[in-house]
């Protein structure tokens, strides 16, 4: 399955890329093994994702779960939590 992923903020800089497309292999059905999925390809995504404490993530521009389903040509994009005042 092929998904977009793109990267925000602290993640973008950490691996150097605003987000690439992805050929993911079957076991990567939700947000949360995609995530996984991202940490064990090594180098700089490992870091990236250990290094932050929480991430936010949207699919196809909508807020999203580890639980959230991923379909073919999903678009997902990974962000640090976003405070304000």
């Amino acid at each position: 399955m092929k998904i977009h992923v793109l990267y925000f903020a602290g993640l973008r800089e950490a691996i150097g890329l605003n987000g690439e497309d992805i050929d993911v292999p079957d076991t990567v059905v939700n947000v949360g093994t995609l995530r996984a999925y991202l940490i064990v390809r090594g180098e700089p995504w490992a870091s990236a994702f250990a290094n932050l404490k929480r991430q936010r993530a949207a699919v196809n521009q909508v807020m999203a779960f580890d639980e959230t389903p991923l379909e073919e040509n999903a678009e997902v994009a990974f962000f640090p939590p976003v405070t304000g005042g």
